[in-house]
């Protein structure tokens, strides 16, 4: 098999000797290229080139980020994506059953391309771009947009930076003092929405080993899923992560909106809104109109 290992320096837990003991581990049994990414759609294009001529599969060392990018590269390929966690959080790596650590996870990997356990996944798609596992628009993009300000910091600290980015963004960077944007799809129409979450795959995030539960029906097999926050009062954002933290799902209610299986949605700005995808913050905007692709992405999958 054809591989390209695809790398991202400057991800928080990529080290030039995990690189040498992941390449040499995949070169055993496959032909494997290096390659480097250097800038911000580096890796869209280096996977798009290489499915284009010819190579297998993907690998790609690096944080979700440079993951979402590897995967727009390849979607509607017939190249295979496999992750390998190299960044602070690694969401969608450990969503789909990898180890946290890059080399456990490239020796499940290999295990994986033995056993040829891969699948073709669906992907959400809005603004001419796929991600992974969620979109996140309102308060969740401007904690992010925080986060990405200070690189630095991301690399080594990058749960404290994102609880005080959380914190800072709450007393001084978001307006709460009305609703954000109108959330609309088949089944429903909500018009006082201050956060949505549009997802892909459950969990959320990871906080620490643990997972932020929102929609346990997202799946990659199955359409997307909206969370919807009707109010951020601190006295039900409270209860909210204790219910979340305590594994308890989120439910419809007057402060939630929850729907499943959708495959289309759009959110209209009361004004411009910030949002990000799968952790990369990318900007404002009025409107954003989703869509659920199916078999978009052949993907592998950890036995």
């Amino acid at each position: 098999m054809r591989i390209l290992l695809l790398v991202n320096e400057s991800a928080s837990s990529v080290t030039a000797r995990t690189r040498v003991l992941i390449q040499a581990a995949l070169a055993e049994h496959h032909e494997v290229e290096l390659a480097m990414t250097s800038r911000r759609g580096h890796a869209s294009r280096l996977a798009r080139g290489a499915a284009s001529t010819g190579t297998d599969l993907v690998a790609v060392l690096g944080g979700d980020g440079t993951l979402n990018e590897a995967a727009n590269g390849l979607a509607g390929t017939d190249c295979v994506l496999a992750p390998l966690p190299g960044g602070s959080t690694n969401v969608f790596a450990r969503t789909i059953g990898l180890d946290d650590d890059p080399l456990n996870a490239t020796r499940q990997t290999i295990g994986a391309i033995s056993d040829n356990s891969i699948q073709s996944v669906g992907l959400g798609e809005v603004a001419g771009r796929y991600f992974l596992f969620h979109c996140g628009n309102g308060f969740d993009a401007a904690v992010v947009r925080q986060v990405e300000r200070r690189p630095g910091v991301k690399r080594y600290a990058s749960h404290p930076l994102f609880l005080w980015a959380g914190v800072d963004t709450w007393l001084r960077h978001y307006d709460r003092s009305r609703p954000r944007m109108k959330v609309v799809h088949p089944l429903a129409t909500i018009d006082d929405s201050y956060l949505t979450i549009v997802l892909n795959t459950n969990p959320y995030t990871y906080l620490g080993s643990r997972p932020l539960s929102l929609a346990p029906s997202a799946t990659l097999s199955n359409g997307l899923s909206v969370v919807a926050l009707r109010t951020m009062s601190f006295q039900t954002m409270l209860g909210l992560l204790k219910d979340l933290f305590e594994g308890k799902p989120l439910e419809n209610c007057d402060a939630v909106h929850v729907a499943n299986d959708l495959s289309e949605l759009s959110i209209v700005g009361h004004s411009p809104f910030p949002y990000q995808l799968d952790g990369d913050y990318l900007g404002e905007v009025n409107q954003l109109d989703f869509s659920w692709r199916p078999n978009t992405l052949r993907l592998v999958i950890p036995t």
